[in-house]
């Protein structure tokens, strides 16, 4: 193997000492000068990836703020003294502020929870006032003749299965039908609501929802899958929900809980 003499190795120095400074120059003027193609798609790359780590850092920021909304709320309203369980509200307003989001709804300032997590003997219909933080209607409410007795624990989204179906919903119009005053609602959840205009699933009075078949029977009655309300209530509260609010119907279900597209959405 030849190696370079003394003056050829004096020159080889040289000219890298010349070359050097050359080539660093020109690297900063134009840092893509080599492999350009695949640098610019590598800062892509870098910069997509940092598109979606801020969206996941927003996302989780947002769900961090109601969270705490959803603390204050339930403490400010003694919704604990009311019966109500703080995940149905936790759950309620992360689903209503991803409908609000998504302009699903053209009145916001109300949202209406069941909290099928209690018994059909309790008070278990709030409607919240969301910007006031006030409670403006506590009342009962009925789940389906096959989704329970006392409580309701089995649920639906089948057509004639008799059971209530978990999720939210947007309220539509008010109309006088066999039941009196009702409120036509659409099911937002595919696979677990969506079929409600199929089913006839509206809110109405009956006159089985009342103090009195509670203090007759022990407990109150049940429906086809709709969520009824007591009889003298459906003029208050009709009104109050109709043409566009959120209406949640909660119960601690893994099913429901992990396959929501809008809680997960």
């Amino acid at each position: 193997m030849k190696t370079l003499s003394t003056p050829g190795r004096l020159l080889f120095i040289a000219l890298i000492i010349v070359i050097l400074p050359m080539l660093a120059e020109a690297k900063k003027k134009s840092p893509v000068l080599h492999f350009a193609g695949w640098k610019a798609g590598t800062k892509c790359m870098s910069s997509g990836r940092k598109t979606g780590k801020h969206r996941i850092v927003a996302a989780l920021s947002e769900k961090r703020l109601i969270v705490l909304e959803a603390a204050e709320m339930y403490s400010e309203m003694q919704l604990k003294d009311s019966g109500m369980n703080e995940k149905a509200l936790l759950y309620a307003l992360l689903g209503y502020h991803r409908l609000v989001k998504k302009h699903r709804l053209n009145k916001t300032g109300i949202l209406s929870i069941c909290d099928f997590s209690q018994s059909s003997a309790s008070k278990r219909m709030y409607v919240i006032d969301v910007r006031n933080r006030r409670l403006i209607y506590r009342t009962y409410v009925a789940h389906g003749i096959r989704s329970g007795r006392e409580y309701a624990n089995s649920f639906s989204n089948t057509p004639e299965s008799y059971k209530s179906s978990l999720g939210f919903y947007v309220t539509r119009n008010a109309y006088l039908g066999s039941n009196g005053l009702s409120l036509r609602i659409d099911g937002m959840e595919r696979g677990f609501n969506d079929r409600a205009r199929q089913r006839s699933i509206v809110i109405h009075g009956a006159p089985y929802v009342s103090e009195r078949i509670l203090h007759k029977y022990g407990l109150m009655g049940t429906t086809f899958g709709c969520p009824a309300i007591p009889e003298e209530m459906a003029a208050q509260v009709i009104p109050v929900l109709k043409n566009g609010t959120c209406f949640f119907v909660y119960f601690p279900s893994r099913r429901y809980l992990s396959g929501s597209s809008v809680l997960n959405g």
